[in-house]
């Protein structure tokens, strides 16, 4: 078992990641819930496989709990679904002295963490990711939001959790596609840390699932503790995440996060390399890394997704992304592995040239 410590301006909280930590919601529940209720937060797809496990689980640790499920996409992470969050918490009486945990992948956990950071101005919340994209990500930092129309997370707040329960042992119902998505974020980790997880990703075959995912969410946890709110470095953790987001709005959300990330990943490394950040041969050791791990490198490597947008399309979808400083748009390079770099106002065409690249 895993243990990593995360901290905070409020103090900081734990990782925990291990196989069979599932079965310690329930005490770590009660730590953060002095009045007894507590809420579990799911979606349609997780709540039969694992829901029952934890609220047994929270019962034992003498805590009353109600089940709230949302549906399953990320086309439901908006202020609606919010507004039925906050139904079912007045409907399970919630207070300030309860608690609310996300059981699912990272669209959960940014609903969950946002509805527990404005219900009655703040509620406790804990992290129990299901999703290997959640648990090298989503999960760790306590960024939680939700989407508008005109992109992604535009609404939010940063909620710090109480705990995150990462159990490698529920990898095993996820299925492959949503592995290999999940992929997308380590190797983003890797690339930005160079080192043992980088070397891990390129070797052909890697230690356990619990050994992966510790690496790569230390690389998250040094960046984080170091800038909580996002005044620094921690915007490389939008490395490939400008590119990517643009694209998934554009596919009407049809594009799976880690699948636009990896993608991003690729079209960054483009950009790098047009901008002389980056030699020749990285954007070639890109593609070869994100290929290793069956990732996409072309949107024509998506059938289903059809016909590739119109890079002009994405490119103005980018004038909406979050990290917009201004009339400046920031984009996170990387002048190789280990070395990320924000660039402001790239001109177009290189960004444009970027996204050809890859659709």
């Amino acid at each position: 078992m895993n243990k990593i410590f995360v901290s905070t301006p409020a103090g900081g909280y734990n990782i925990i990641i291990g196989q069979g930590t599932l079965h310690q919601a329930g005490v770590l529940a009660a730590a953060q819930a002095p009045g007894g209720n507590a809420v579990l937060v799911s979606n349609d797809t997780v709540a039969p496989l694992y829901a029952e496990t934890v609220l047994a689980d929270l019962r034992r640790a003498g805590l009353r709990v109600v089940l709230c499920t949302v549906p399953d996409g990320e086309i439901y992470k908006n202020l609606a679904t919010i507004k039925k969050l906050y139904d079912c918490f007045l409907d399970a009486e919630l207070d300030r002295q309860g608690v609310i945990m996300a059981l699912g992948g990272g669209v959960v956990g940014d609903m969950a963490g946002f509805a527990a950071a404005t219900f009655l101005r703040g509620v406790p919340f804990l992290q129990l990711p299901t999703s290997l994209l959640a648990m090298v990500d989503a999960s760790v930092g306590g960024k939680t939001g939700v989407d508008l129309p005109q992109g992604k997370n535009l609404v939010g707040a940063f909620k710090f959790p109480g705990a995150v329960i990462i159990d490698p042992d529920v990898l095993a119902t996820l299925p492959e596609v949503e592995r290999r998505s999940g992929l997308a974020e380590v190797v983003k980790h890797g690339l930005l840390a160079g080192g043992d997880l980088l070397s891990a990703l390129k070797a052909a075959s890697w230690p356990s699932w619990e050994t992966l995912i510790a690496q790569a969410v230390q690389v998250k946890v040094d960046i984080v503790s170091e800038d909580p709110f996002e005044q620094g470095k921690r915007a490389w953790l939008n490395l490939g995440h400008t590119f990517g987001h643009a694209l998934e709005q554009a596919s009407g959300y049809r594009l799976r996060h880690g699948f636009g990330v990896a993608l991003g990943l690729l079209a960054a490394a483009h950009l790098s390399r047009a901008l002389g950040l980056a030699k020749e041969p990285f954007v070639s050791q890109v593609e070869a890394l994100l290929q290793h791990q069956q990732l996409p490198i072309s949107w024509r490597d998506l059938p289903e997704l059809g016909v590739p947008p119109n890079p002009k399309a994405v490119y103005t979808a980018m004038g909406s992304d979050k990290k917009r400083q201004g009339r400046q748009w920031r984009f996170v390079l990387l002048a190789g592995p280990g070395a990320p770099r924000i660039v402001a106002n790239p001109p177009a065409a290189a960004v444009q040239a970027a996204l050809v690249a890859v659709l």
